[in-house]
């Protein structure tokens, strides 16, 4: 009997063995950091040195053409930012495996860090939870959040006084909102919706939804396309006719990804972009996502504390810009002023 046990687990060994040796291993190889407009090369391996058939590559789930189960990444084509690198390998009789890695790529330029002065300092509205801001024939423009309290607004910049507004449903947090084509496209929070208001009226006209991109925080626009963030590293480029998601990019500098990106404005071909709860400003590219500049408004942080009592998420938030006189405008969450400032280069 401990004899033919001795044999069974001899041969239960060498099955195990066996089977070991046919199990397919598939890794992809591919550097974890990089620079722009590097060249990357990514390859498949099978560890065990097992014979597969096919590899098919994805870059952010589009295919790329590859050979002798290797490619070469070309980043500029990406931009900066985390890309989604998998492998279909067919194998075996009739079997397939897909395998997933990934690279991060970095700015390969330092930003450009940027210091103010004020200009003029105009009233704003204490009571507006600032989420967008712009500039439009003279007046600002204005949404603002919290449930119960959003709204959006008309207000003659010299006063600060509130000339037009219309209250969001009180289910929705009212977030950014820009004008196009004579239209206000306007973003809630969570609800997986924005609004198309009649620019005169303020009355609301249409509804739309959201695409890959959960949530609403900030909106602009180019001459060709509305320009969203998510509270994420992301921006999104939207159709403006459809509201439909074109592409995205994801905003780095040299260092690292720049999360939570809140309100946005669109200012001489940059995206401007400020961080939520934080005193500063990203000048990003909109083509790779590259953070060309940087701006430290904490200074104006302490200008607003030597006059109200900042509550926790009382921050930096609302960018507008008067393309014909080159006016530059920022505001913040419940603050009682608006700066117009000039941006000036650290040396």
């Amino acid at each position: 009997m401990k004899t033919f046990n001795r044999i069974s687990l001899l041969l239960l060994t060498i099955i195990t063995l066996a089977s070991c040796g046919t199990d397919h291993k598939f890794v992809i190889k591919v550097q974890k950091k990089a620079i722009l407009n590097d060249k990357v090369t990514v390859s498949l391996t099978e560890e065990n040195n097992n014979p597969f058939e096919k590899v098919t590559f994805f870059v952010n789930g589009k295919e790329v053409s590859s050979e002798n189960n290797t490619f070469s990444l070309d980043t500029k084509n990406y931009g900066v930012g985390k890309l989604s690198i998998s492998a279909m390998v067919k194998y075996g009789e009739g079997k397939s495996k897909r395998i997933n890695n990934s690279t991060e790529v970095f700015s390969n330029i330092p930003y450009q860090a940027y210091d103010y002065k004020i200009v003029n300092t105009y009233p704003h509205d204490k009571t507006a939870y600032t989420q967008g801001l712009e500039y439009y024939n003279g007046f600002l423009y204005e949404s603002t959040g919290k449930r119960g309290k959003s709204s959006l607004r008309k207000v003659e910049l010299k006063t600060g006084k509130v000339l037009q507004k219309t209250a969001i449903e009180d289910r929705y947090f009212g977030e950014g909102m820009t004008i196009f084509n004579n239209k206000i496209y306007f973003l809630t929070w969570e609800a997986h919706k924005g609004f198309i208001y009649n620019l005169e009226t303020l009355t609301m006209e249409k509804e739309f939804p959201y695409g890959r991109s959960k949530e609403g925080w900030g909106l602009t626009h180019s001459d060709t396309e509305l320009i969203k963030s998510d509270g994420t590293t992301k921006v999104w480029f939207l159709d403006p006719e459809t509201q439909k998601e074109k592409r995205s990019i994801q905003a780095y500098n040299q260092n690292q990804s720049i999360p939570k990106l809140n309100e946005l404005e669109y200012i001489n071909g940059k995206i401007y972009a400020n961080y939520w709860q934080k005193p500063l400003i990203a000048i990003i590219n909109p083509t790779n996502g590259v953070v060309e500049g940087i701006v430290n408004l904490s200074g104006l942080v302490k200008e607003i504390e030597n006059t109200q009592q900042l509550k926790d998420d009382d921050v930096l938030n609302g960018i507008a810009y008067d393309a014909e006189n080159n006016r530059l405008f920022v505001t913040g969450k419940n603050w009682g002023k608006l700066f117009e400032i000039e941006l000036v280069k650290q040396q």
